[in-house]
């Protein structure tokens, strides 16, 4: 499976920094950011698609008021919306500047204006945030587009899950990837339950990944050796600009941070191998084979008292030195010789 020219299955993880509210209102922030993705080696920039009404509703009424211990306790939702949404007329500039420089950009939408807002840019993919996947309706029209639909998982019970996935079927859209997240901002670590990335792919036959909200790198990392195909994290450009979404994102320094480890980490899975290439083989010189273990005559019998399985691995395989005791040497043979056929007769 492509997200663009990128496939998931030969070209290691796709790394996705996700703006959000991190240009801070600010047009030139939001540029710099996706400069700086680009130059630090993510494969794309995600921005969000929505206005507060969009979102909800403009009311001060106690439903629509946060609290609970988040970051923004005592905003209502709409002030909060309102105050971190992209404005829509940046995007034709944003998503014109990303393809100038080279990386993939595309959106969340949170509804279906944006959808249709956004196909004018012929996103390559599109992303539902982990609170909109019980909007069946936004997830059957994302995927009537047929571009790969990312799905965060955060809030969702599997019963959801699956209703998304079958959904996404149904309009004959099998690129489906899935994101385990925890809708938590910041994550704890012991919530981040990283063990249901590879059952996400297992359990739903899709491609999984992960949407970190967790502070640091350690998470996104240790996912890519669950099988995570996908990771994405927030990102700002320098912490000092401030915004909604600054305390649990990564700066340009630490996001590359987490890429080259990312990078690393993919080349220490590997893959499965059992071949023995130039490398191995040179360093089985430092294995064990059979040498003589002191000066012996021709028709001496072969015993445990005169070969013995020591390094270095010039002499026969130590496998067979219980099928040629007993048997005779052929010749006279000195102290520290590697053992080979020809020094024995039966």
């Amino acid at each position: 499976m492509k997200i663009g020219n990128f496939d998931l299955e030969k070209d290691g993880t796709y790394i996705i920094a996700e703006l959000s509210a991190n240009h801070n209102g600010s047009l030139q922030n939001a540029k710099e950011s996706i400069k700086a993705a680009y130059e630090i080696g993510a494969n794309a920039i995600k921005l969000q698609t929505y206005t507060a009404d969009t979102l909800t509703l403009n009311s001060t009424k106690e439903d629509f008021i946060i609290k609970g211990g988040t970051l923004w306790d005592d905003k209502s939702l709409y002030e909060l919306y309102k105050e971190a949404y992209t404005p829509w007329e940046w995007h034709k500039e944003l998503f014109e500047y990303a393809k100038e420089l080279g990386i993939d950009i595309f959106s969340t939408p949170f509804d279906k204006s944006a959808i249709d807002f956004l196909e004018q840019f012929n996103p390559i993919a599109y992303k539902i945030a982990s609170f909109e996947i019980t909007d069946y309706e936004l997830i059957r029209y994302a995927a009537s587009k047929q571009k790969p639909i990312i799905i965060s998982t955060g809030i969702a019970m599997i019963e959801e899950i699956q209703d998304a996935v079958d959904i996404c079927h149904s309009q004959g859209n099998d690129k489906i990837i899935l994101l385990k997240c925890t809708s938590a901002y910041p994550a704890p670590l012991e919530d981040a339950n990283l063990k249901t990335i590879p059952n996400l792919a297992q359990t739903f036959g899709v491609i999984s990944g992960f949407s970190d909200h967790t502070l640091g790198i350690v998470a996104p990392i240790a996912a890519v050796t669950l099988g995570a195909k996908v990771i994405e994290k927030h990102f700002i450009l320098d912490k000092t600009i401030g915004g909604a979404d600054a305390d649990f994102s990564l700066d340009k320094n630490e996001f590359s941070q987490m890429i080259h480890a990312i990078r690393d980490v993919e080349k220490l899975l590997g893959k499965v191998d059992y071949s023995m290439n130039q490398k191995l083989k040179h360093s089985r010189r430092f294995s064990r084979s059979l040498y003589i273990s002191r000066d012996v005559k021709k028709g001496d019998v072969i015993s445990e008292e005169n070969i013995k399985s020591v390094r270095p691995a010039y002499g026969l395989h130590p496998k067979y030195f219980h099928q040629i005791l007993g048997k005779k040497f052929s010749q006279d043979v000195e102290f520290a010789t590697a053992l080979k056929w020809e020094h024995i007769v039966d």
